[in-house]
């Protein structure tokens, strides 16, 4: 056989576990950025963090 079955069963369960540690450590850089920001560069990041979001909630309702 040219490829075990093993070898992707266990490529497949490692996937979730990947994109949790991914998830984590790119929580943990942006807290760490607004952090050590200044506050005026905090402030304009949060702020721009909304207007993304609704962004987002706007393309959304135009897809369906």
């Amino acid at each position: 056989m040219l490829f075990d079955p093993t070898i992707l069963v266990s490529l497949v369960s490692l996937v979730p576990i990947a994109l949790l540690v991914a998830l984590v450590c790119a929580t943990v850089v942006c807290v760490v950025a607004l952090l050590r920001g200044h506050r005026s560069d905090t402030v304009a990041v949060v702020r721009a963090l909304a207007e993304l979001v609704s962004v987002f909630t706007r393309y959304r309702r135009k897809k369906r």
